[in-house]
């Protein structure tokens, strides 16, 4: 009778352990998923600035180094990505957006600019693209606490332990970034 106690406790608790163990993988697969969310994003960022730079580069010739700056950090950027680190790619996604902002207050001296057609649709995508990333970013977050706080409460943080779980980190809002959406760029002629 006591063995069948034991073995009943013993199977009860290994239940429980596998049970901890699929939800920690679960939420490191949701906490993937979101990430490859964000890649898809900002490939496509990346994907439609070269366009966005030739289209500008008819209308402002004398402002090169603004145009060679939007593609330095957009290459950074890319790069970035394709490294994986989150913390590096936050801030040469931070330096990519204070380019594009300080492009974009570029085309508001440009009359001719602001209303060509194709500078329009690109701008509105890129727009519509960033608040995807913000989203996608969000979500991501999400999926990430919910991933590291399950891996440090007990009894998660004793299977993630044993079994090699590592926390993931925060895609976080770079001083940059942060100060370029607080005001807006500066430009004078």
């Amino acid at each position: 009778m006591t063995l069948l106690i034991l073995l009943a406790v013993v199977g009860g608790l290994l239940f429980i352990a596998v049970g901890i163990y699929n939800g920690l993988v679960s939420k490191r697969i949701q906490s993937e998923n979101a990430w490859s969310q964000i890649s898809v994003q900002l490939k496509r960022r990346h994907d439609l600035i070269p366009n966005l730079v030739e289209t500008v580069k008819g209308y402002v010739t004398h402002e090169r180094e603004t145009l060679e700056r939007v593609i330095q950090a957009r290459n950074s950027a890319v790069t970035a990505t394709n490294q994986g680190d989150v913390r590096e790619l936050g801030a040469a996604e931070a330096g990519l957006t204070g380019a594009l902002h300080r492009l974009f207050a570029l085309a508001e001296a440009y009359p001719d600019l602001k209303a060509n057609q194709n500078f329009s649709q690109l701008h509105e995508e890129l727009t519509s693209t960033e608040n995807r990333i913000a989203f996608a970013r969000q979500h991501y977050n999400d999926a990430v606490a919910s991933y590291n706080t399950a891996l440090q409460q007990v009894p998660g943080n004793l299977i993630a332990g044993v079994c090699g779980f590592k926390a993931k980190e925060f895609f976080e809002m770079d001083e940059l970034e942060a100060q370029v959406a607080s005001k807006p760029p500066q430009v004078s002629f």
